[in-house]
């Protein structure tokens, strides 16, 4: 069960529209090692543990803040899309490559499908796709996949901190940045109690 409260985890605005950078930031959300990945990874190794107790709750405490985060990336790019231009030029880049490649990288996806905001896809436009994620019932292969997500996407992260000079961005990545290596370094514990535990097989 979850419960959702009116603000976000971490509330940062960046300082005007930015369509290219929206488009960019979409594979925090929808890429292979994006936050809808690692949130639906964790939730499923969370609901297909058969042990009750502390492993089981790290997973889903984890996976819980991972849903925050999705919110607080798909509220960035909703909000460097605000006042940004829809023109007829972004609707006919939905049929015409060559208006798609002048308009130098926003996704018309995000002005016509989805009314300028983010989407359940990569910076590519490609879907999130549930093959994404891993969950074998095995804790142990689980937390070890679980860090190299967390590594995956503090890299991504980082690049596109470099990426952009808008210090509401900036703060929010950051933000991310500390919380994925906290997660990452909670696996990492994890995997070492487990061990101690004698559980490797579970």
């Amino acid at each position: 069960m979850f419960r959702h409260t009116d603000y976000l985890q971490f509330d940062a605005k960046p300082e005007k529209p930015d369509p290219v950078y929206a488009h960019k930031l979409q594979e925090l959300i929808g890429g292979a090692f994006g936050e809808m990945t690692v949130t639906m990874q964790y939730l499923f190794q969370g609901w297909n543990c058969r042990m009750e107790g502390k492993y089981k709750d790290l997973i889903m405490d984890i996976a819980t803040e991972e849903m925050g985060h999705v919110e607080m990336l798909a509220t960035m790019v909703a909000r460097l899309l605000e006042g940004a231009p829809a023109t007829e030029s972004t609707k006919a880049a939905a049929t015409d490559p060559v208006v798609a490649a002048v308009m130098g990288g926003m996704d018309p996806q995000q002005a016509i499908v989805s009314g300028g905001g983010a989407l359940p896809a990569d910076s590519n436009g490609y879907p999130w796709n549930g093959r994404y994620i891993i969950a074998s019932g095995n804790l142990l292969a689980d937390f070890r996949a679980n860090v190299a997500a967390e590594a995956q996407g503090r890299l991504q992260t980082a690049r596109l901190y470099n990426m952009t000079d808008d210090p509401g961005v900036k703060a929010m990545l950051q933000f991310n940045l500390a919380r994925d290596t906290h997660h990452q370094n909670l696996w990492l514990a994890a995997i070492e109690e487990l061990q101690a535990d004698g559980l490797e097989d579970v």
